[in-house]
């Protein structure tokens, strides 16, 4: 995972170039990797060193700002939860202040808080709270002019639950389950047979694996008879 985080697989040579390269920190090249960014949001791709570079050049060079694309990158580093992603790219965007060129309002200024607050609640695994406040009114913005260009948004988002409900349970409610994926009826069980799970009357079958099956072990200590003498000697002191 962590090659994986590094090199995308479906990253392309000339961006990888780019990021590896002190050419990061060119402003040139600023046009290249928003392109790229662009790309992974058509075609469900994430790539989150490329994206923290575009970050980085606007720190640098606060006129080649684009609140759009920052908006993007942070979406995409949502749906990169549990991982410390959409951290990252908050520690590069900092104060906003130094990015108001013009007098026209940044889109990012009030969606900033509403999207840290729903880092939190995908980070603490608060999935029926994150799609309330995902559906609120609050953010039909961020719907209508954002997520809804960026292809697979919310199977992504519905993927960081799978994975935390793959690690914790062995069988779970699918009234339950349903709510953590913002789906039910027919659109729940077609999900659920996707990933391979089994219903069970009023509950979902999760396959065992590494992460929901509790193995008991066995701690031994080996206690050679010399240290075992100094012990017994030092607990005989007075």
């Amino acid at each position: 995972m962590a090659a994986t985080w590094i090199r995308p697989p479906t990253r392309p040579t000339e961006i990888d170039t780019l990021v590896e390269g002190v050419d990061r920190y060119n402003p040139s090249n600023v046009q290249y990797l928003e392109d790229y960014l662009y790309q992974q949001t058509r075609e469900r791709q994430y790539d989150c060193l490329a994206n923290l570079a575009i970050l980085k050049l606007y720190q640098f060079n606060p006129d080649l700002y684009n609140s759009d694309v920052v908006i993007n990158i942070l979406l995409k580093a949502l749906t990169a939860a549990p991982g410390p992603d959409f951290s990252l790219c908050l520690a590069l965007i900092g104060d906003r202040s130094p990015y108001q060129t013009t007098d026209e309002p940044d889109p990012l200024i009030p969606l900033l808080p509403e999207l840290t607050k729903l880092s939190e609640l995908l980070m603490t695994c608060r999935f029926p709270q994150f799609w309330s406040t995902y559906r609120s009114e609050e953010l039909a913005p961020l719907r209508d002019n954002y997520t809804v260009e960026s292809v697979g948004f919310e199977d992504a988002v519905r993927e960081v639950a799978i994975r935390a409900v793959r690690q914790a349970f062995r069988r779970i409610g699918a009234k339950r389950l349903g709510s953590y994926l913002d789906l039910e009826g027919t659109e729940l069980e077609e999900y659920v047979h996707e990933q391979g799970w089994e219903i069970d009357g009023s509950n979902v079958v999760v396959p065992p694996n590494a992460d929901n099956v509790v193995r008991s072990t066995v701690q031994s200590e080996e206690i050679k008879l010399p240290q075992l003498a100094k012990i017994i000697a030092h607990a005989q002191m007075p």
